[in-house]
């Protein structure tokens, strides 16, 4: 006998939490376990992920066809207990951000495996990370401002241990800024909440809409300005966003594919949820179409003076956080509905250039422009797999990027505001800067010739300063104990394996091409030092053979990002759907209220 809807929105309420329990569940079983087991662990991640990946599809399913799901934990109804709740908004943020997250662990199991660092990513990467997911998910099933506010202090914790990976001087110095800035968000945070139940007295967001109604215009605005002072941060808007590109490019590709992906459009869905639940009609729509439009120009114009990949990278995602901005500024149906959809669609096309640009660091020993070239030669599979979400960031038709870019632009038309034509222009003047910064890196990474050192595959060609004479004395070593390579220029030890040469770290060398040392001692110098994409901070040894397990993630979320494009259509709909639930706000309320 098959459930009505009545019982399949029951089993979907008690679904709700899933997606917090379990990964924070693994997170312990993993921590008792510590480094044995090491292939039952990984399975344990990916299971876990995957388990969450489903319920995140059920919930979508649900909420779309049932309304928005809710649960009361303990038993205990607001303002008392803690409310979980997924409306369309929420579900969809789940789905992708959850799919996104299990590609990025596989990726880091090859990873791991490849680089030969057993202990680190299971011992302090797989909990750390899972315990992100929680985090993550927290916020966005969050019924009430101070959950949301936990959820963000969960992501905090596990977001430092990850972006310190290593222990590397870089990694500290930027995840101490990271920190710093992470807790003046968390204290403004705290302060905005007090503010809040000392209006309203409550902090639960359905109570929240008849209560702010009743407080004069002053204090609304006091409070939403808090609010999004505090969102503004952790979405990395200007003129709140200096943090991000220091901290972000020296963490581990996976760690910061996921930060880039996902920490920052938390605060993204935080403006969304508040601006549509609690302050609709604000008069700061024009204060936030300024702050969209400078995050668009001053985004795009850092990113095309980069030279660094990452730092390119980290630029283009401050920019493109400008047109999210610009759907939430617009408060109409059709700004939300492309903002929704640009929001789901940068999740993943981000995640995924950054995954790929791990795998460049590994082929070509370097993020630095300068000294990479003639990639689309070495590694054909490479040049497609940046191609691909290059083109869809930059907004070629008919993929995603362009489809959403095409209706926010056709949102701020319809506005027919003086402030929403200047952001149209922005928008259109970011995205061809976007091409053109897209441009550059395949013209320099992988149009051009490739530098000499490319070819002297398993050869370290970036690492820490090290004595010129220990390195003459480690390679001397090395030769008495019979090998047949050298030590590289950059004073790797010759015992060092080339990664995926298959071989143990006893019985493997790095090996070098035919330049000599003499020539080696007179090429330039490179301008800064990049850091390695290695869980553990060690050098990057260049391979031909690219680890199966990274690829095929990475090939995973290409097709998923493309499916944007395939599903435009529909996903459209459910996003159209989604911003009518938005600005009605009843369905929200009763569903909490009445339950």
């Amino acid at each position: 006998m098959s459930a009505g809807p009545s019982e399949a929105a029951s089993v979907a309420s008690a679904l709700v939490p899933l997606p917090v329990i379990l990964p924070l569940f693994a997170a312990g079983l993993k921590l008792a376990i510590g480094l044995r087991l090491q292939r039952t662990q990984r399975a344990i991640s990916i299971v876990v992920l995957s388990l969450v990946v489903i319920v995140s599809l059920v919930l979508l399913v649900v909420a779309d066809k049932e309304g928005p799901q809710v649960m009361y934990a303990g038993g205990w109804a607001p303002p008392v207990g803690i409310v979980l709740v997924a409306d369309r908004l929420s579900a969809l943020m789940l789905v992708v951000s959850t799919s996104v997250t299990l590609g990025v662990l596989v990726y880091s199991n090859g990873q791991g495996m490849a680089d030969r660092e057993g202990a680190t990513p299971l011992s302090v990467f797989h909990p750390s990370y899972l315990v992100l997911v929680a985090g993550v998910s927290d916020t966005f099933l969050a019924g009430d401002l101070f959950n949301l506010y936990v959820g963000f202090e969960i992501m905090l914790v596990a977001s430092f241990v990850l972006l310190t990976l290593g222990g590397t001087i870089a990694r500290i110095r930027a995840g101490a800024t990271y920190a710093i800035v992470s807790l003046l968000s968390s204290v403004l945070f705290l302060v905005a909440i007090v503010m809040v139940y000392g209006a309203t007295g409550t902090v639960t967001m359905a109570e929240l809409p008849a209560a702010i109604e009743k407080l004069p215009d002053g204090v609304t605005t006091l409070m939403e300005i808090a609010l999004l002072g505090v969102f503004g941060i952790k979405a990395a808007v200007f003129p709140l966003a200096a943090w991000l590109p220091d901290s972000y490019p020296t963490a581990p590709a996976p760690v910061t594919a996921v930060f880039a992906g996902l920490l920052t459009k938390v605060g993204v869905y935080s403006m969304l949820r508040s601006q549509t639940l609690l302050f609709p009609g604000t008069r700061l729509t024009d204060v936030l179409m300024i702050v969209a439009l400078l995050s668009l120009l001053v985004g795009i114009v850092g990113a095309v003076a980069q030279t660094d990949l990452k730092r390119l990278l980290s630029f283009t995602l401050i920019s493109h956080m400008g047109y999210m901005i610009f759907g939430i500024a617009l408060a109409t149906p059709e700004g939300f509905e492309g903002a929704i959809f640009y929001v789901a669609h940068h999740i993943t096309v981000q995640t995924t250039l950054f995954l790929v640009v791990g795998l460049i660091e590994r082929r070509g020993g370097s993020t630095d422009l300068q000294r990479l070239g003639g990639l689309a030669t070495l590694s054909p599979l490479l040049a497609i797999l940046f191609f691909i979400p290059a083109m869809n960031l930059a907004g070629i038709p008919p993929l995603s990027g362009f489809l959403g870019k095409l209706g926010l632009l056709r949102a701020g038309v319809a506005d027919g505001s003086v402030l929403a034509y200047v952001l149209v222009a922005g928008g259109t003047l970011t995205s061809l800067l976007t091409l053109y910064a897209m441009a550059k890196v395949w013209n320099l990474a992988f149009w051009r010739a490739a530098p000499a050192e490319l070819y002297e595959v398993g050869a370290v060609l970036d690492s820490e300063e090290t004595d010129e004479e220990t390195d003459e004395s480690e390679a001397e070593a090395s030769r008495e104990q019979g090998d047949t390579g050298t030590a590289s220029d950059t004073g790797a030890p010759a015992s060092q394996p080339p990664v995926g040469s298959g071989r143990a770290p006893e019985e493997a060398h790095v090996a070098v091409g035919t330049a000599t040392d003499t020539a080696r001692q007179e090429a330039p110098a490179p301008a800064g030092h990049t850091q390695t994409a290695t869980f553990g901070g060690q050098q990057v040894t260049t391979t031909t053979r690219l680890p199966a397990s990274m690829i095929g993630s990475t090939v995973g979320l290409v097709l998923f990002g493309l499916a944007f494009t395939a599903l435009a259509g529909p996903l459209f709909d459910f996003t159209g759907r989604t911003a009518d639930e938005l600005i009605e706000r009843t369905p929200y309320v009763s569903a909490v209220m009445d339950r």
